[in-house]
């Protein structure tokens, strides 16, 4: 019980607006429209990553960038509704965690040539 109030305690969320219904139906509701096109847009974004990269032609490049943009801005105006309406929950990590990755991270950079 402890682990999982432990658990609990590291989530990072805001209440759920009670918009949704109490008993999930087959039908979509808002939140379900919503996570789909979140999942959507983060499809876009790795697809879309490629195609920039791989790029032949500077003009083609440089459309499909500010598509990429305009993508990720959507998928951030969408991850941002999920996370007011409570439909979206993160876990913080715990403070030696991050302090790991950090020192590992901040060691690589004496390994860069300048």
């Amino acid at each position: 019980m402890s682990n999982q109030q432990n658990q609990n305690s590291n989530k990072i969320a805001n209440p759920q607006t009670g918009e949704l219904p109490k008993v999930k139906t087959p039908d979509m509701n808002d939140r379900d429209f919503l996570n789909d096109a979140l999942s959507t847009c983060k499809y876009l974004t790795d697809s879309l990553n490629i195609a920039v990269r791989e790029a032949s032609h500077e003009q083609l490049f440089t459309d499909i960038l500010q598509i990429l943009t305009e993508t990720h801005q959507s998928c951030r105006e969408l991850y941002n509704l999920m996370f007011q309406h409570g439909w979206y929950k993160l876990e913080a990590e715990e403070q030696q965690k991050l302090d790991q990755a950090y020192q590992q991270f901040n060691n690589y950079s004496s390994q860069f040539p300048y």
